[in-house]
Parts: C-alpha cells; structure tokens; sequence
C-alpha cells in the first residue's frame, strides 16, 4: 500500500472542520498528505468580488495545508455550481489518478449543503472509476479502488435535523490544537459566517463539537466517520489498522 491518503472537500476549511486531525495523524506517521477543494470558495464573502475572495481562500487553504506538510490543490469549479457530470466527475478522476492515494476521505453523503452531498457522490463514482481504462481521461488508470471514508456532516445532522451516527471515531485529542491552527488560517470566513449564519466563534464551534464527539468515544476530542463499504471498494478497515488505538469503532 502507498503512503499516499487524499482529502477530498467542497470548500476551503472543510476539511480543517470535520478532518484535519485525522489527515495531521497520517502526516505524523510519515503520509503523504494531499487536501482538494472542488471549488475556491467563491460564494463564502459579504465584501470580496469572486476572483478576491477566491485568491484570499486559495491562499489561506495553502497555508492551513502546510501546517501537517500536505499539498493543496483547487478543482476551480463554483460555489453553489458543484454539479454531477461529466466534465466534474472526469476531471476528480484524474486528479485522484494523479495523486494515486490509498485511502480518500470526503464529504458526508448526507449534510446541510447540496454541494457537499454532491461532492460525496462525485468523489465516490472517482474512486469507483480511478481502475476504468475507458474513461475520458488522460492520466493512466490504476488499482486497487482507494478506501473511502465519509466526513461528519456540520453539527452532526443530515437536512431534517436528524442524528448522522459515525460508525467509527478517531481520537484527535492529540492534534486539538493543530486543527485550530489550520482552521485560523482560514480568516476570511468569520465576518462570512457571522453575516451568512449567524455563527460566530467558528473555531470554538469546531471544538466544541470535535468535543461532543470525544465524549461519545470515550476520549477528549474526537472526528466521526463511515466507510463506503458497497460493491467493488475494499472491505476491510484499513483505517483501524493504520491508526490502531486511536480508531474507536462503534
């Protein structure tokens, strides 16, 4: 198996709040760590033009990335536009094909915002066709599908406002804080949040519920995940293997 694990998200700071310090494990333990957004966060402003914002969140997603040593990268579609399609699903193929990454991590199938549940489905159907020759393509196809991992949803709940259960939790107590690190690098987004959401304090937020999280795992801060376990992807959970203890299944 290649060292090589992918974080696949919608937006920039995605992944800072329902992944990072799984990722910042992985990069402890000698991973080439890679972070994609499908789009720059384009739409996340109350006073930035599209291109302004885009460049200022591509930076900030840069920085927050080398913190744990991983490499950013942007699909550059948009905010709000994030569509199931050719074009999209052939181009995070190749990226992923690129990359060639043993495990991927992505967004929840199920969460408050249809360009993550639609980025779940895209990153899926990528993994799913990162081995199909026939594709419309350029980069060389390659095997095994890579494991893939779905993310909490924001606050833990689909749409309806029901409970998403993870059915397995890894312990981020150790890395709390550089998950705070990376997602203060994403500045731009608090006068963003406060005005769209209402949500101030977002990294208190995070902890928070990295938090709640914890304590139903049993240890001080936690992030919730679900393996894709449907026909043709690996089995077994290479995630538990990997990280031992700090994986807590449920």
């Amino acid at each position: 198996m290649e060292k090589i694990v992918l974080g696949i998200f919608t937006h920039p700071d995605d992944a800072e709040m329902v992944c990072a310090g799984t990722l910042s494990h992985f990069s402890n333990l000698g991973w080439e760590v890679h972070i994609v957004t499908m789009a720059p966060g384009d739409k996340g402003t109350a006073e930035h033009t599209r291109e302004e914002v885009s460049r200022i969140r591509k930076v900030e997603a840069a920085n927050a990335a080398k913190i744990i040593g991983a490499t950013y990268h942007c699909l550059e579609f948009e905010d709000v536009y994030v569509l199931y399609d050719r074009e999209t699903i052939n181009r995070t193929t190749g990226l992923i094909r690129s990359i060639h990454p043993s495990l991927v991590f992505t967004a929840s199938p199920n969460d408050y915002m249809v360009d993550h549940e639609l980025t779940s489905m895209i990153v899926q159907t990528a993994c799913f066709a990162s081995g199909i020759k026939n594709m419309e393509v350029d980069i060389a196809p390659y095997e095994p599908v890579p494991y893939l991992y779905y993310s909490d949803p924001m606050e833990g709940k689909d749409i309806f406002g029901k409970p998403v259960i993870p059915s397995m939790y890894v312990d981020i107590s150790g890395e709390i804080e550089v998950k705070e690190k990376m997602l203060a690098c994403h500045a731009s987004q608090r006068n963003w949040l406060l005005t769209h959401h209402k949500m101030d304090e977002y990294i208190l937020s995070m902890k928070r519920f990295a938090s709640d999280r914890g304590q139903k795992a049993g240890v001080g801060y936690a992030e919730g995940f679900r393996q894709h376990l449907g026909h043709g992807f690996p089995q077994d959970n290479v995630l538990k293997e990997i990280l031992g203890e700090m994986v807590i299944n449920k």
